[in-house]
């Protein structure tokens, strides 16, 4: 395994991050285990959830998940660096109570310690922000966070989709108080079908020292060689990439991709990762494995080396918007 520091910080991570979401609602308790045990093996220390996953009644099942593997001892703990969320209704019925969502100062401490109880530990590495709150001012945010650093509750604190001005927002305010070193990591939806990150949020990761962290590298399943797995009886596309293939455009486009790295003798899942892990600014993507199997194709993108004429037929197959601000000035 490969590693680098979380955007400015001192905390170095392993350049693919074991996304958890699947634990409880696609893969059991026992599965799980065995994953994140492979996952560690393989020198991955980097682990990323939220509260909300479980989903529906099940909310907060997937750090259980993840506490109870902790509690099984062997260092676990100690050799993850684990980030969480916080933002999301918590309520099983869809309805949440008032200060029950969101960011408010009472939410995120309620929140943190609800957090720490499933995950059965004393503190959070990264405590991530998912979704802008846009009634909460950035000035009781920090306030919370200063108290729970404090604490020893989190150490460290990140966003998830926002755009590039709630970045420069949130660690501007940060500055001007004191104290937190603010927002150190962003993960937004980023792949090579994916790219308008590049306009305004990567820009502004890059320029207030954060790590970004893709997630959906392969875009539902869409860079996951969809078509080919399609046309051999494999698992049909479903989701986002279901819809985009029912655009014969798009179709054509994805075929492709997949006739390109046919031809190169690669595989397409694995080629996604790889470039993501090329950008500029990129720590390392969210993989979500449901097997052991899907968990060791995503190891192997970590050691794939790609060459200019690859980049550059990738590049020519799904452009980016450019370089900001020219991407949409002129």
């Amino acid at each position: 395994m490969k590693y680098t520091q979380l955007g400015r910080t001192g905390l170095k991570v392993s350049r693919l991050v074991l996304g958890t979401m699947n634990f409880g609602p696609q893969t059991d308790e026992a599965d799980s285990h065995t994953i994140m045990d492979a996952a560690l093996d393989a020198g991955i220390n980097f682990f990323d959830t939220a509260n909300v996953y479980g989903w529906g009644e099940n909310k907060g099942r997937t750090e259980s998940i993840i506490g109870n593997w902790f509690a099984k001892g062997g260092d676990r703990r100690d050799k993850v660096v684990l980030a969480t969320k916080v933002y999301g209704n918590m309520g099983a019925d869809g309805e949440a109570w008032p200060n029950h969502d969101k960011l408010s100062a009472l939410n995120i401490r309620r929140a943190v310690d609800a957090s720490l109880k499933r995950l059965r530990t004393d503190h959070i590495d990264v405590y991530q922000f998912h979704h802008i709150d846009r009634n909460t001012p950035f000035e009781e945010i920090w306030q919370a966070v200063d108290v729970l650093v404090q604490q020893g509750k989190i150490l460290y604190v990140g966003s998830s989709n926002f755009p590039g001005y709630k970045i420069a927002q949130a660690n501007e305010t940060a500055e001007r108080r004191g104290g937190t070193i603010g927002l150190v990591s962003e993960q937004c939806l980023y792949n090579l079908a994916e790219r308008r990150a590049e306009m305004e949020v990567i820009p502004a990761a890059q320029d207030y020292g954060l790590g970004v962290i893709p997630w959906s590298p392969l875009h539902g399943g869409l860079l996951g060689g969809v078509i080919k797995k399609e046309v051999q009886g494999g698992r049909r596309a479903s989701g986002r990439a279901a819809t985009t293939l029912a655009d014969p455009v798009a179709r054509a486009q994805i075929q492709s991709y997949e006739d390109l790295l046919d031809k190169h003798g690669l595989e397409p899942g694995e080629v996604a990762l790889a470039w993501l892990l090329t950008r500029p600014g990129v720590t390392g993507p969210i993989v979500g494995p449901r097997t052991a199997e899907q968990l060791a194709s995503a190891l192997r993108a970590v050691e794939l080396e790609l060459g200019t004429e690859l980049l550059a037929g990738l590049d020519e197959i799904f452009p980016g918007p450019g370089p900001s601000p020219e991407a949409f000035a002129w």
